[in-house]
C-alpha cells in the first residue's frame, strides 16, 4: 500500500475539475476503515457527499497520505461500515452512570411502599388472589391522628357492614391492593402506606386527606370468596 501515490495535485483539489463525490469515493476506496470513521467518511457515498464539507476532504485526503492509513484488502467496503464514535472514556463512564441510576431507579421503584405490621393472626389458609372478592372492616387515619374514615362504627340500629370488592383489580388505592393479597382470612394489621401507594400528589379533598400523605389503616380480612 506504500507505492499509493496521490491522484490530485493541491492545485486541482482547489479547483472545479475535482468534485466533492470525486473526493469521497477515492478516499473511500483507498482509506482504511479507521481512517474513514475518524474522519467521517464512513456509509453510503451519497449521504457522505450530501454532509461533507470539500475543505475538510481535502484535509483528509492530505492526512491520508501524511498518515498512510491505506486500505486492506481484508477490510469490508466502506459503505458498510457503521457510523461510530471513537470511545470516549468520560461519556462510558457517564453512560454506566445513567445504566446505575436507571437500574437503581427501576429497584426502588419496585419496592413497596407500604409497612405492614400483624396485629392478630387469621385462621385462613391462603391469602386471597387477584380478582377475588374480599370483605374488609377498616379505619383509616393521618399520620397526625386524625381519622378520615372508617366502616367498623355502627350506623344508627345498623351493624356495620366491611366494604366488599375484587382485590388486586385497582378498585381500591394500591397499598390496599398489595397488602390485602398479603393477608389471610381473620387477619388483622395496620398498613402504613405511602403516598405513591394512596393518594399521591392530589389528595382527597373531601376526606381531608392532604397531597402527598403517607396514610394509615387498621383492616381485618373479614371474608375470602
Amino acid at each position: 500500500m506504500s507505492q499509493i501515490e496521490p491522484k490530485w495535485t493541491v492545485e486541482e483539489l482547489g479547483g472545479d475539475g475535482v468534485s466533492k463525490k470525486d473526493l469521497v469515493a477515492y478516499l473511500q476506496e483507498t482509506g482504511a476503515n479507521d481512517f474513514l470513521v475518524a474522519h467521517k467518511l464512513n456509509g453510503k457515498l451519497t449521504s457522505v457527499v450530501k454532509t461533507a464539507k470539500k475543505p475538510a476532504l481535502i484535509e483528509a485526503y492530505k492526512q491520508l497520505f501524511e498518515t498512510k492509513q491505506f486500505r486492506t484488502s481484508d477490510e469490508i467496503p466502506a459503505s458498510e461500515v457503521k457510523k461510530e464514535k471513537a470511545a470516549d472514556p468520560e461519556e462510558e463512564i457517564k453512560q454506566e452512570g445513567a445504566d446505575s441510576s436507571g437500574k437503581a431507579a427501576l429497584e426502588k421503584a419496585d419496592e413497596p411502599k407500604y409497612t405492614k405490621k400483624v396485629t392478630k393472626k387469621g385462621s385462613g389458609s391462603r391469602p386471597p388472589a387477584k380478582g377475588d372478592r374480599v370483605s374488609v372492616f377498616y379505619t383509616g387515619r393521618l399520620e397526625s391522628g386524625k381519622e378520615f374514615d372508617s366502616n367498623v362504627k355502627a350506623k344508627g340500629r345498623k351493624a356495620p357492614t366491611p366494604l366488599v370488592f375484587k382485590v388486586g383489580t385497582g378498585r381500591v388505592i394500591r397499598g390496599w391492593d398489595e397488602a390485602l393479597m398479603t393477608m389471610v382470612k381473620g387477619e388483622k394489621a395496620t398498613l402504613t402506606i405511602q403516598p405513591e401507594w394512596a393518594y399521591g400528589q392530589r389528595g382527597v379533598e373531601t376526606a381531608s386527606i392532604p397531597p402527598n400523605s403517607t396514610l394509615i389503616f387498621d383492616v381485618e380480612l373479614v371474608d375470602i370468596e
